[in-house]
């Protein structure tokens, strides 16, 4: 019996970021399609709310909520927490992030560079604040969403933030780097502690926007962009089976902290299965140095 048959998540919530789009959007359906109460956190209400027509469309009694959540702006991040209202939450999916591809750098509200601060370091102070309440749900999970592009990424200790050398493509692998370490050095922090708090790993593969389902209004694909994305088929896949990978990551019982999952076909596509960590990824002395930079830039200190 695979590990999708029967696998239901009936009254667990789970919070999900940059749900309102892409891998974000499908993980968000098929939670709800297993039972459980998805808050959506997403920077846009409007498209927040569109998004969850669309998966009521889908699943009958979609269970959902939507918080504003603007992982850029970390003085944004308390209230959006308050705004939860929740007594538990089972997992965080840490899905939002950003790309970028203009050659100038652009700043946060704090004045951090847009991607390494909507990416990580929004996630990192997001978790901070969820701390208490994910401490207080039994077997709670923290899923960091990584990319296929942070394996040919290192990280610059002495230019986190590309101040010195911007290249948007490479700042973007870099910060999407950042975030699996994170999720590796949290696990290992959580362990130390003895909380019953998972940090699991898992990236999407190679998700192509041409090969993924239309969801009208929320997206559709057009008749040339399919004819397009044939050969494709061959190394990648669509977005909604990329979150196959993170709900299971969310969900699966027998995932635990610390894994990395990811897809079967050479870690760009198939169904989900657990993958060894290149090396730079769980480096703890450069996880030790991220995370202590993390919190004095962010400002929040945990585990």
């Amino acid at each position: 019996m695979s590990w999708e048959s029967g696998l239901r998540a009936d009254g667990k919530t789970f919070l999900v970021t940059g749900a309102n789009a892409g891998i974000g959007y499908f993980a968000a359906e098929q939670l709800a399609a297993r039972g459980a109460t998805v808050v959506l956190g997403c920077r846009d209400t409007g498209k927040a709310e569109l998004a969850m027509q669309v998966i009521r469309s889908r699943v009958e009694g979609a269970r959902l909520r939507s918080v504003r959540l603007d992982l850029a702006d970390l003085a944004s991040l308390p209230a959006t927490v308050d705004a939860l209202g929740v007594d538990s939450l089972d997992a965080v999916v840490l899905n939002a992030g950003i790309l970028l591809s203009e050659p100038e750098r652009r700043t946060s509200p704090q004045g951090h560079e847009m991607m390494f601060a909507t990416n990580h370091l929004g996630h990192f102070a997001l978790v901070a604040h969820l701390a208490p309440v994910l401490a207080a749900t039994t077997g709670s999970r923290v899923v960091t969403v990584g990319s296929f592009a942070a394996r040919s990424e290192r990280l610059d200790l002495d230019d986190l933030q590309s101040e010195r050398d911007y290249r948007a493509k490479r700042s973007y692998g870099r910060s999407k780097l950042a975030q699996m370490m994170f999720g590796f050095e949290l696990d290992r922090r959580l362990r130390e502690q003895g909380a019953d708090i998972a940090s699991v790993v898992a990236h999407p593969g190679g998700a192509l926007d041409a090969l993924t389902p239309a969801r009208p209004p929320l997206f559709s694909r057009s008749l040339a962009q399919r004819l397009y994305s044939l050969p494709a088929r061959t190394v990648l896949h669509g977005k909604h089976a990329g979150a196959r990978i993170i709900v299971r990551a969310a969900l699966d019982p027998e995932v635990v902290g610390g894994q990395l999952w990811g897809p079967e076909v050479f870690g760009l596509r198939g169904r989900p299965v657990q993958e060894n960590p290149l090396p730079h990824m769980t480096d703890g002395d450069t996880a030790a140095k991220l995370w202590t930079a993390s919190s004095a830039l962010t400002g929040v200190e945990f585990v």
